[in-house]
């Protein structure tokens, strides 16, 4: 299918939006260059089926690239969208809600309807939470969904009280007190040319309250499923993916898990495990 004149001004619209938003929240030694933040299309001419590719926290489009020029060199159109907060500052994102990363998302769906028939919605971390959600709330609109390493459980300690801190930092702003809030914890990523090195505790709030939500509704899925998680994940509690596996009922899903001691699978060597899984997958669909 051809590029239609509509696909090419929701992109446009995506992309300025995007420019906007570098430009308000650049914050030097912290905003990445701007092809790293900047979301995109590839777009395949030969087929009517594509990818709806979700990023994850604190990254941007550019962590998944590697999974996006997979994804197109066996055929797929894909589109990468880019979270609301993300590709600027922490500082923006310490302003979004799980609400805004959907409404991303939403958007990123309605540029791929544009060129797409049939569309599978996949995500790493984060982006595997929303990729969940957006299955779940809108079932007639994909064929599959695959999540990767979904953050259903951290890890850190810090994660656990999250909620409770961002309590006191809002209790703290009501009273006129800033001195004391404590609205940023320091963020140790895989990829730090991609990743901000400060994760806002607002947005790990959100992140728990996205897949809280996700999985009370889990067992309502209704189309074929695929969840990889890394036995070792550092970041997200190991049994997350096994987790989201056993509270779905439909009987089209598929569980794998990868020997690998970082969260991030879906760059370097570990791709080479991880997307012939993918590949495998969206090969026995029935579209």
């Amino acid at each position: 299918m051809s590029v239609s004149s509509e696909c090419t001004q929701l992109v446009q619209q995506e992309s300025l939006l995007f420019e906007r938003d570098y430009k308000k929240y650049f914050l030097a030694g912290e905003t990445k260059p701007r092809h790293i933040g900047e979301p995109y299309l590839l777009h395949h001419a030969e087929t009517n089926r594509g990818v709806l590719l979700i990023h994850g926290l604190m990254a941007a489009p550019e962590e998944v690239r590697p999974w996006a020029d997979f994804l197109y060199s066996r055929g797929y159109t894909v589109y990468a969208p880019r979270l609301a907060g993300h590709g600027t500052s922490a500082a923006d994102l310490a302003q979004k809600s799980y609400c805004d990363w959907v409404d991303s998302v939403n958007r990123g769906h309605n540029i791929l309807k544009s060129c797409c028939e049939q569309i599978v919605v996949a995500g790493f971390s984060t982006g595997g939470g929303l990729a969940l959600h957006q299955a779940l709330t809108k079932p007639k609109e994909f064929a599959a969904v695959i999540s990767i390493s979904a953050p259903l459980k951290f890890k850190s300690i810090s994660s656990s009280f999250a909620e409770y801190l961002d309590l006191w930092n809002s209790f703290l702003s009501a009273i006129g007190i800033k001195s004391m809030r404590r609205d940023f914890v320091a963020n140790h990523p895989d990829n730090p040319h991609i990743n901000y090195h400060r994760c806002p505790v607002r947005s790990i709030v959100q992140v728990k309250a996205l897949m809280k939500k996700v999985s009370a509704a889990l067992p309502t899925l209704s189309m074929p499923a695929l969840i990889i998680q890394a036995g070792d994940d550092p970041k997200v509690e190991g049994g997350s993916g096994r987790k989201i596996f056993d509270r779905i009922l439909f009987p089209g899903k598929t569980y794998r898990e990868v020997h690998f001691h970082l969260h991030g699978i879906v760059r370097g060597e570990i791709t080479l495990d991880v997307f012939p899984e993918v590949e495998n997958f969206l090969t026995r669909l029935t579209w």
